[in-house]
């Protein structure tokens, strides 16, 4: 489980999180969704232990991030962050690399070896494994990212927009079917954001929904359905929660055209 008590953040004067209490349970995928601007991000980053909150704690499995040297360094053991926008080492190749973050997290090496071949297979990137990263594609950059989320077995991961970055529709199909079989088989626990509501519908199995930063709404699909009263779509639901003035904004776009 991961929970969140009295969480603040801002950025200079503007504050981004304010007092946010959360409780994430696992096994499952949560998704953290909510317009442009509204704290995803910094969200996650401070579920990660990338930033460090101005109020607040952070709990994982029952540690408390960056409470001692020891619970922070456990935490990181059992846990991985992929930004939307990761650093790569470019000049190496990407079995380096993936071998590279195996060994960081420990993972034995035999099971290293077979996992980074499986993982490469996995993205259509067998052909592309000794190659350097920079030659790699925008989309193939971000499924070598991916992978290396995964080759750490780490079962608690925080994924910023997995789905964007340019993953082409295998890539996508690919990660959908990871994330739930991960979720099923060995109770991993998934945080994780998504610009377009309809990426991560059929996956998550709750969302939090954040406005102006502010949690407006943690729940199902079906809990978010009956608090709004709308029984539709993931994306009809949050234009409920989050942008309502959205409809009056195109109507009054449309009312000053000229023929």
């Amino acid at each position: 489980m991961i929970r969140l008590s009295e969480i603040t953040q801002h950025y200079g004067v503007r504050p981004v999180l304010r007092k946010l209490d959360l409780e994430i349970p696992g096994p499952g995928v949560t998704a953290i969704v909510g317009p442009n601007g509204m704290g995803k991000t910094t969200l996650l980053s401070v579920i990660a232990g990338v930033l460090s909150p101005q109020s607040g704690t952070v709990h994982v499995d029952g540690l408390v991030r960056r409470s001692s040297q020891e619970a922070e360094l456990e935490i990181r053991r059992r846990t991985v962050f992929l930004p939307d926008r990761p650093w790569l080492p470019k000049h190496r190749t990407g079995r380096e690399f993936l071998l590279s973050v195996g060994t960081i997290y420990g993972v034995d090496i035999e099971r290293l070896f077979d996992h980074a071949g499986r993982l490469f297979q996995l993205f259509n990137l067998t052909r592309e494994a000794d190659w350097p990263i920079r030659s790699y594609s925008n989309g193939q950059q971000k499924k070598l990212a991916l992978a290396s989320a995964f080759i750490t077995d780490a079962h608690t991961l925080i994924l910023d927009e997995p789905f964007g970055g340019g993953l082409d529709p295998a890539g996508i199909l690919a990660l959908k079917h990871v994330l739930k079989r991960l979720v099923a088989e060995q109770n991993y626990l998934i945080v994780i954001s998504a610009p377009a509501p309809e990426m991560i519908e059929d996956l998550a199995d709750r969302f939090v929904v954040l406005r102006d930063g502010k949690i407006v709404a943690h729940d199902s699909l079906d809990g978010l359905r009956q608090l709004t009263g709308i029984n539709g779509t993931l994306s009809d639901v949050l234009a409920s929660l989050t942008s309502p003035e959205t409809l009056e904004n195109i109507e009054h776009y449309f009312s000053g055209a000229t023929v």
